[in-house]
């Protein structure tokens, strides 16, 4: 039997590179609007990010997601994702 490949993707904050399952996914939509993806299906530019606030405020303070996708991200994006993440790693 043939072993499953796992996906891999890099934590945009720690830059650690970990399966794509143990990462929350930030997309950018094709109306350039910045949002958390739960499922890991919805359309848009994605970026990967660890479950953990270091990481995230690693990312935020580098301007890491900015960089990604191109595009200024207000602090009250910033707010609601991290305010998102936070209630996904507490289910």
């Amino acid at each position: 039997m043939k072993a499953r490949k796992i996906p891999m993707r890099q934590c945009i904050g720690c830059h650690e590179s970990k399966p794509k399952s143990e990462l929350i996914r930030v997309i950018k939509t094709p109306e350039n609007e910045v949002l958390l993806d739960c499922t890991g299906k919805k359309n848009g530019r994605g970026a990967y990010i660890c479950s953990s606030v270091e990481c995230f405020n690693k990312a935020r303070k580098s301007k890491a997601f900015a960089r990604a996708f191109e595009l200024n991200i207000p602090d009250d994006v910033y707010e609601d994702i991290e305010r998102r993440m936070l209630q996904l790693v507490e289910k």
